[in-house]
């Protein structure tokens, strides 16, 4: 299966303006339609489509991409000395290798570990850092769950979805800046929030283990240095790929492509 990227030219890459909604439209339509109906037209019938589809997690063909994983030449990310699991390097090797991220950055998180990984475009790291994430264990959002009151989101449903995203710089409703991971789920990667001082969020991120760093609602909080200093400038006016790694889920089931590649490597196929 002929993937998404691939058919779209880079103009139709670049992200609406922040604070608009995934799906809105943008205001080149606008400028289309007035030079003329037809062309507005025409362009609002093309154009909205393909903007729609871009908040849309890409389903893969499975057996397509195991296969193609068993023919590439295998290459190696360059995590530097940061540490990291088994998983997130398999991952970030099955990116580099295939090519997933038509050259764009691209982020893992590695949920088991609470950890962020942010690499270039090549596949060498640019930094690393502890997250808190979904106070729930699982790799699913409630159907809705992004429309409704935060008030109104049950304990069990807190979870930070797993899957390949294609992420956006935007706005959340209060108007701050983030990084949207599943807009229609209202997961985002974003500062960490200090609101509520029981929480005891700075104390969380600062701690060794990761048991006490599932705390949000679905989203992914980081230090701010690191949102301001590594995630904003990759994302800056841009899109970027984001995988989040399976807890529940096994990494075959989600990323089958990794799953493949990892075992070619180790001689099992």
């Amino acid at each position: 299966m002929q993937h998404f990227f691939q058919t779209l030219p880079d103009f139709f890459r670049r992200p609406a303006p922040e604070g608009a909604p995934p799906d809105g439209t943008r205001s080149d339509i606008f400028d289309g339609i007035k030079q003329g109906v037809l062309w507005g037209v025409a362009l609002a019938v093309v154009i909205l489509p393909i903007f729609r589809a871009h908040q849309l997690r890409p389903v893969y063909d499975v057996h397509a991409v195991q296969a193609a994983a068993l023919q590439q030449t295998p290459r190696t990310a360059d995590f530097g000395g940061e540490t990291a699991s088994e998983n997130a390097r398999q991952v970030a090797n099955w990116v580099v290798t295939s090519g997933d991220n038509r050259k764009l950055f691209f982020v893992i998180l590695d949920k088991a570990n609470t950890k962020v990984f942010v690499f270039e475009p090549s596949g060498k790291l640019r930094s690393a850092t502890p997250v808190l994430i979904g106070a729930a264990r699982g790799d699913d959002s409630v159907d809705g769950i992004g429309g409704r009151p935060i008030a109104q989101v049950l304990p069990e449903e807190r979870t930070t979805p797993a899957g390949r995203f294609l992420g956006e710089p935007g706005r959340n409703a209060t108007g701050e800046d983030v990084v949207w991971v599943d807009y229609d789920a209202a997961v985002s990667m974003h500062r960490v929030r200090t609101l509520e001082p029981k929480e005891r969020r700075l104390e969380r991120l600062a701690s060794p283990t990761t048991d006490d760093n599932r705390i949000s609602y679905g989203c992914i909080n980081m230090p701010v240095a690191f949102f301001e200093n590594v995630l904003k400038p990759a994302f800056n006016a841009s899109y970027g790929v984001v995988y989040v790694l399976p807890e529940v889920k096994s990494l075959a089931e989600v990323f089958p492509g990794a799953h493949a590649l990892a075992l070619r490597q180790r001689g099992a196929v």
